[in-house]
């Protein structure tokens, strides 16, 4: 590898600070410059989700996407220790409420042993309501070594260790286009100019588009913003969830379904849905944004998609719009659960990518063209495997 070569990255989510971290914690003579638009780090996907640590029980085994999840939950783990970040390995319970679901979840199952997960267990109905008194089930599945974390705080570590490593973060400072010179690229902002031996693409939900701006070809993918809105739970019937309980998701999608979450901070949500967004970094179905509708209505994979998941894309909108729709959901899990339980609560904006068949890309996807990498594809569990992501992408494409 390379010594005392300058690099930038673009984007300060949290796998942008992870690489930050990485380069900086294993190979010191790199000089890093991170770029981030927003005010702060984590503004859209990684500050804005339910904070699970995932270890990789739906994933298809021998993707990058298994390999990684697990090798990150337990190095993110270990982050989280060596810096007295706020986490728990609490386990989850997957449930299926039938018997078609009950095959999906020993498939899972089989899945989740391959990539090597531990002490998956069944729970007899004694064992689930001792653990989940309120959950029904016609089988369910314990994940002992999934966990819940406050991502911000990881993300304000890892931003500390680049900083006190000499390493430089600018935000509100938007790269506004690159020129190629040689091995060289030259990164422009609104304010000044920069030379460096390598960027690295890490924007989300911008990540096709800052593909197609800095190697001037065309994204193999496109990034399809799907919105994921939660309920809290209210004070006064917290006691309905103790840990996290999900359902078997539709082998179809790589959304996990309206789920139950016990967080760091002690609040319970519920959800998300998946509906798609009519912005990019929109997070109520108010916002929109034209130039991110037509990308979406002009893309030929998105008619295709919507020709075979219409059934799908309806029903999830509708439950943006009705709440008893979005409760029906969660009784599915929690019989008991009622829309006076619940209040408001936050919402995210998934970066999926899809290509021109209209299939959505399950796997990470990385491409590196000359000395840029482009991180396309990293939904979930993109923040849990963040650091084993960073490592891969420092071994195998920073040579």
């Amino acid at each position: 590898m390379n010594k005392n070569k300058k690099i930038a990255i673009i984007g300060g989510g949290i796998l942008g600070l992870a690489i930050g971290y990485q380069l900086i914690k294993n190979q010191k003579a790199f000089k890093i410059h991170l770029f981030e638009k927003e005010s702060g780090f984590g503004k859209h996907q990684s500050g804005n989700n339910s904070g699970v640590l995932h270890c990789g029980l739906h994933y298809l085994p021998g993707s990058l996407k298994a390999k990684l999840a697990v090798d990150g939950i337990r190095e993110m783990i270990h982050f989280c220790k060596t810096n007295h970040i706020e986490h728990e390995i609490c386990g989850k319970v997957v449930v299926a409420s039938n018997d078609i679901e009950a095959k999906y979840l020993e498939n899972l199952a089989g899945r989740g042993k391959k990539n090597g997960l531990l002490g998956l267990k069944y729970l007899n109905n004694e064992e689930l309501k001792d653990r989940e008194p309120n959950v029904f089930a016609t089988k369910a599945l314990l994940v002992p070594e999934e966990g819940i974390v406050d991502y911000n705080q990881v993300m304000n570590q890892m931003s500390k260790e680049i900083y006190n490593a000499g390493g430089i973060i600018s935000y509100n400072t938007e790269v506004t286009n690159i020129v190629v010179n040689g091995n060289q690229s030259i990164i422009n902002t609104l304010d000044n100019s920069y030379e460096f031996d390598y960027i690295i693409n890490c924007t989300g939900l911008q990540s096709d588009r800052t593909y197609k701006n800095f190697s001037k070809l065309n994204s193999p993918l496109k990034i399809i913003p799907f919105r994921g809105e939660y309920m809290n739970i209210k004070e006064d019937y917290k006691d309905l969830i103790n840990h996290l309980v999900y359902p078997v998701p539709d082998p179809n999608y790589p959304f996990l379904g309206v789920h139950f979450t016990r967080m760091t901070n002690g609040k319970r949500e519920v959800g998300p849905n998946a509906v798609l967004a009519l912005k990019r970094e929109g997070y109520t179905n108010k916002d929109f944004d034209v130039k991110d509708i037509a990308d979406i209505i002009f893309y030929k994979g998105f008619h295709k998609f919507i020709l075979k998941n219409f059934s799908f894309t309806v029903g999830e909108f509708i439950s943006s719009l009705s709440k008893r729709d979005f409760v029906n959901k969660a009784k599915k899990l929690i019989p008991s659960i009622e829309d006076y339980m619940l209040e408001k609560g936050t919402a995210g904006v998934r970066a999926q990518a899809m290509d021109k068949e209209g299939e959505l890309i399950m796997d990470f996807r990385i491409e590196k063209i000359g000395n840029q990498v482009h991180i396309i594809n990293a939904p979930s569990p993109g923040a849990t495997a963040s650091l084993s992501i960073a490592s891969h992408i420092i071994d195998n494409y920073i040579v």
